[in-house]
């Protein structure tokens, strides 16, 4: 079974132009022609194969050169395409313009047939090792995402064990949040600020909440009874220690949107719709959604559940507490959304209960 051939897209309004140039390279490549810019444009957004390289005449009618290559350098799909112009052999700002656009390269008319191949060999060649490179560097960049994630879920479910949680508020505060996210995708407020965080990124990054409570005394941190102020000025510490951690894993030109919901969440989610929240005083939606949406679930889940300071409430007692923030601790919005689906909050709870499998 033979290698499919490399296309070369030719773009030049002379006949015998395409002609020649498709003579010297079609026993190596696969040939596309376009007589204008036009049609080289509808090929390239269209085609379900993109070319390897496109020989691009400047001088054409309805759309030169240079409009064609600038249309193809906005496109993403076909931005990384390298684009040689086809230049007359004593038009050198052109050629100038041309290179200072994205063009790679130009081969001049007349044709010399040996410098066209080794060209277009050579950009190909050129292009085929960026994108192996770019691959393997993707690659890398996912497995350095996927080392990092692990080691911060282990390290969240470490703490909830210190925290004689047994990791399972880290469980059941994820789930808890998939489903007050997917009600919010339902509501077009919502949709599109979530669409843009990537909730799939964000809700893995739920875990992490109370990494900070890594730097928090045993004696502070497990205190059965009531916290002094002292005491209480310790605890909200680990807000700031958790985004801390995650600081020292982003790098200054890192853009990991997980670790940066990481952060996030771990500094904000005790920031209160009113401004009186911690670490920072942030208000309203200034507090990323991502902390906004947390700090409903995570304050459900403490009231719901056995803490070694009191007792579990019943749901809709829990319910009712966490309505009467609406507007001072909570954002109304997402706390409608959370209250029309509050008797699924419930049965997950029980179901959570009875099926340790789930945890």
């Amino acid at each position: 079974m033979t290698n499919k051939k490399d296309i070369v897209l030719i773009v030049d309004d002379m006949d015998m132009n395409r002609l020649i140039l498709e003579s010297i390279l079609c026993d190596d490549y696969e040939i596309l022609q376009a007589e204008n810019g036009l049609v080289a444009i509808d090929l390239l957004y269209n085609a379900v194969d993109l070319p390897a390289i496109v020989l691009l005449d400047i001088m054409m009618p309805e759309m030169d050169g240079f409009e064609v290559l600038d249309l193809i350098k906005s496109n993403t799909r076909t931005a990384n395409i390298p684009v040689v112009f086809i230049t007359a052999a004593d038009i050198e700002s052109t050629e100038t313009r041309g290179l200072r656009g994205g063009a790679v390269d130009y081969v001049s008319k007349p044709f010399n047939p040996d410098v066209v191949k080794a060209r277009v060999d050579n950009h190909i060649e050129l292009k085929r090792y960026r994108d192996n490179l770019e691959e393997t560097v993707e690659k890398k960049v996912l497995q350095l995402v996927k080392s990092k994630e692990n080691m911060l879920e282990t390290l969240a479910t470490v703490i909830e064990y210190r925290n004689l949680e047994s990791g399972h508020h880290v469980k059941r505060t994820s789930i808890l949040s998939r489903c007050l996210v997917n009600r919010l995708m339902d509501i077009p407020y919502y949709v599109r600020q979530l669409t843009q965080l990537h909730p799939e990124s964000m809700l893995k990054a739920v875990p992490i909440h109370d990494v900070g409570k890594i730097g928090i005394p045993d004696n502070v941190l497990l205190k059965p009874g009531r916290l002094t102020p002292e005491e209480f000025n310790i605890i909200k510490t680990h807000s700031t220690i958790g985004s801390g951690i995650i600081d020292t894993l982003l790098t200054k030109d890192e853009g990991d949107e997980y670790l940066l919901h990481c952060r996030d969440i771990c500094r904000h989610h005790h920031e209160r719709f009113d401004g009186k929240g911690y670490p920072d005083g942030l208000s309203g939606e200034n507090i990323p959604l991502s902390a906004r949406i947390l700090s409903i679930v995570d304050v459900y889940d403490a009231l719901v559940n056995n803490r070694i300071y009191k007792p579990a409430l019943p749901h809709a007692e829990a319910v009712q507490i966490i309505m009467d923030g609406s507007g001072t601790q909570f954002d109304p919005g997402i706390l409608k959304a959370f209250y029309e689906i509050n008797e699924s909050f419930l049965k997950l709870s029980q179901a959570l209960e009875n099926n340790s499998a789930l945890l």
